[in-house]
């Protein structure tokens, strides 16, 4: 699949490296997301928190999807490794799903390796964006 382009605000992109940071020294230290997480992190388009577009996936959005495989639909956050204690819906940034979806926008469709195969999911709306509501931190 061609890779789209991606967007990461400043912050994110700050603390992101810090997470890489952490949990190269922790739980996560042999997980191959964090060099794909890298890798996305390299690739993708810089921009200040003011500016990024209120139909991207940034840190502790939440957002609708669909599973193109089935239609299912299923609404998600998207968080650091310690958030997801506050729920099933939480996923982490370094969970295969969290990182693949961190900058996608409306409309577009990624994938990713499970043991069951490819799984390819569109992104329907943003739900709840920080930036959008004011919180550029």
């Amino acid at each position: 699949m061609e890779h789209r382009t991606i967007y990461i605000t400043e912050n994110d992109l700050k603390n992101l490296r810090e997470a890489i940071r952490q949990a190269r020294q922790g739980e996560y230290r042999n997980s191959p997301y964090i060099q794909y997480l890298e890798g996305e992190l390299e690739r993708a388009v810089i921009v200040p928190a003011r500016e990024i577009p209120a139909d991207v996936i940034t840190m502790n959005s939440r957002v609708l999807m669909t599973d193109l495989s089935d239609g299912e639909q299923m609404e998600l956050r998207l968080g650091y490794p310690e958030d997801t204690r506050r729920g099933p819906d939480c996923v982490s940034v370094l969970a295969p799903i969290g990182t693949a979806m961190i900058g996608y926008r409306v409309g577009d469709v990624f994938e990713w390796d499970t043991p069951a195969g490819k799984t390819r999911l569109r992104v329907e709306k943003v739900v709840y964006q920080p930036e959008a509501d004011g919180v550029f931190d």
